[in-house]
């Protein structure tokens, strides 16, 4: 049975423990693990990295794969092993994390966007060829909420204008692409672990490159550009920072890589409920779009709705309504060519319109693998009665 219609002024109080927008789940045997590494003494990059690359390798088919200690030194190094850098362009989406055009801002090339999809939220590929000049080097696409963008036409756009390609797949391990795993095909494939990822090291994430060469670059660039030898020997040959994992980390990820099928599985099984929860005519009503309900290739990493424009109820009102009610929700996310640094750059409002209008509307809902079907009627209850009151008639 629904909840009862809640007022814009009465927030609806909640009746059961605080249901986050998100939580990791780490097992009692990762735990201890972390604590023999602890206890050994060898707690900054060491063997668990290593095997944690190796585990990592292998899931994609036995690319060459090296961890870092966050999914945004992954692109920026992906481009500088690329050889982009300034009088460069690489075009990339205005819908995704900050850190997705600030790669490029780093390497001292510029981010063109393109408008997405209002379907699937995703870069549209069917506008990035308007977008090429001769200055542009390479495309970052985003799998947003873990959904795939388009391989295959992907890749022809990438062939036929001699780009390179940095998969933007933090939100995607664990999707597939026809049946073949992303990061098992592809150019540069760029994943985070992020405490709120689908896995997680606590912070961090990987590189899936193409060849042993490009690997070694990436190591370089991990760790201040040096190259070791022998007992003693050390060199620099070129500018590098400091972006290794901890092997207290890479333990986290060798307890959760396991898991991934499992914490996906349950995923898609949450992001059913939701779908039918959402069916019920008092949800129907209420005029929200959901996302493309693909349960083959897609590992949802998140569940996001687009509220209806022309609400008198703001969405961060709607917000405070359900955290008020015990739920926690986000935005993911602002559009990126808003923001104050970037429209320093020139970029203005109504350049991407759909982009823009999905951005303002835009409400990220629970989604993690230790929560219950009630959970998600808990939620889509809650999201009712707070906007019931305000659909227009």
């Amino acid at each position: 049975m629904s909840a009862p219609a809640a007022s814009a002024t009465t927030p609806i109080q909640p009746a059961a423990p605080y249901l986050p927008l998100t939580r990791p789940t780490i097992d009692e045997e990762t735990i201890a693990g972390v604590a023999e590494v602890l206890r050994s003494g060898w707690i900054t990059s060491g063997p668990n990295v290593k095997a944690l690359e190796a585990k990592l390798s292998e899931y994609c088919g036995g690319r060459p794969v090296r961890v870092f200690n966050s999914g945004t030194c992954t692109m920026e190094i992906a481009l500088r092993i690329a050889g982009v850098g300034p009088g460069h362009e690489v075009i990339t989406t205005p819908l995704s994390w900050v850190a997705t055009s600030n790669v490029i801002l780093e390497v001292g090339a510029k981010p063109v966007f393109v408008d997405i999809d209002p379907v699937t939220r995703n870069i549209d590929l069917s506008r990035i060829e308007a977008a090429i000049t001769p200055a542009t080097r390479a495309i970052i696409p985003v799998d947003l909420a873990g959904l795939p963008v388009d391989r295959d036409r992907l890749y022809a756009i990438a062939k036929k204008h001699n780009l390179r390609v940095v998969e933007d797949a933090a939100q995607s391990l664990g999707s597939t692409w026809n049946g073949k795993r992303i990061g098992a095909i592809g150019d540069f494939v760029s994943v985070s672990f992020h405490p709120n990822k689908n896995v997680t090291t606590i912070e961090g994430g990987c590189l899936i490159m193409n060849t042993e060469a490009e690997a070694k670059l990436a190591e370089q660039y991990r760790l201040q550009g040096v190259v070791r030898t022998g007992f003693d020997g050390m060199e620099v040959e070129l500018v590098g920072g400091k972006f290794n994992l901890t092997d207290v980390a890479a333990r986290v990820g060798l307890g959760q890589l396991p898991r991934l099928d499992e914490f996906n599985a349950k995923r898609r099984e949450l992001a059913r409920a939701y779908f039918e929860l959402f069916d019920r005519p008092a949800a129907r009503s209420l005029g929200l779009q959901l996302p493309v309900a693909d349960f083959v290739q897609t590992n949802w990493h998140m569940f996001q709705v687009v509220l209806p424009e022309g609400f008198a109820l703001k969405r961060a009102e709607v917000m405070a309504q359900m955290h008020a009610a015990g739920i926690g929700t986000g935005v993911h996310y602002p559009a990126i060519h808003l923001f104050k640094i970037y429209r320093k750059l020139g970029w203005k409002d109504g350049d991407f319109p759909i982009a823009e209008k999905v951005c303002r509307s835009i409400l990220t809902l629970p989604l993690f693998p230790t929560m219950t079907r009630a959970d998600a009627a808990r939620v889509v209850d809650a999201l009712t009665a707070i906007l019931t009151p305000h659909v227009q008639p």
